[in-house]
């Protein structure tokens, strides 16, 4: 049985879809931003120094970070959402396990808190904006003509870019990304996806 601390209308919705798909057992814990400064509550702290979401446990151990959970419960109990080590799948595998929390989130986090300073964040304003749309062609590009990131089905690199994905067509892009339009509503078309959506709760991306 896995434990899931599970934060409403965040990146751990990703790790429900997961287990879902997978289907194995586990319990949610949620965990509620605080509705006026929209941070973590600090019961997530209590069960780990950094206090973020995503986190799993199992058999006592703490797992955190979604590459890294998104990594151990495939090479565990979904080998078949990992290509084969020796492959040039692999590799693009791991460029794009990196890619979804490295590069990609970068400018989306930074427009998040930037779009905070209002006049004062404006300089900024233009590179974030480069680096996204950079970042969200790069995902149109890649795209295989089975409408997956590596594999011609599921794989870890498609649950992990779900959620740049997503903040794409939040952000009105469907029409100038329309295979990550249709990457974005095939997924969320998925049983599991609407399983996980009914036991996370808030999503804003859904």
């Amino acid at each position: 049985m896995y434990t899931v601390h599970h934060l409403n209308n965040s990146r751990s919705q990703r790790i429900l879809w997961l287990m879902e798909e997978l289907g194995l057992p586990y319990e949610i814990v949620h965990h509620q931003r605080d509705a006026v400064t929209n941070l973590a509550p600090p019961s997530l702290i209590a069960k780990h120094p950094l206090g973020k979401s995503p986190m799993i446990e199992v058999d006592g151990r703490v797992i955190t970070e979604s590459g890294a959970i998104v990594e151990y419960l495939c090479a565990n109990h979904g080998p078949h959402l990992l290509p084969a080590r020796d492959t040039d799948a692999y590799i693009s595998h791991l460029e794009l396990m990196h890619f979804a929390e490295g590069s990609a989130m970068t400018p989306i986090l930074l427009q998040l808190y930037v779009g905070k300073l209002g006049e004062a964040g404006a300089p900024l304003a233009p590179r974030i904006t480069q680096q996204l749309q950079s970042h969200f062609a790069y995902m149109e590009q890649i795209l295989r003509p089975s409408g997956h990131f590596v594999l011609d089905d599921l794989s870890a690199a498609d649950i992990m870019l779900s959620f740049p994905a997503e903040i794409a067509m939040r952000q009105g892009q469907a029409k100038s990304l329309p295979k990550l339009a249709d990457f974005v509503a095939s997924i969320q078309s998925r049983p599991a996806y609407k399983w996980a959506l009914e036991k996370g709760g808030d999503y804003a991306f859904a």
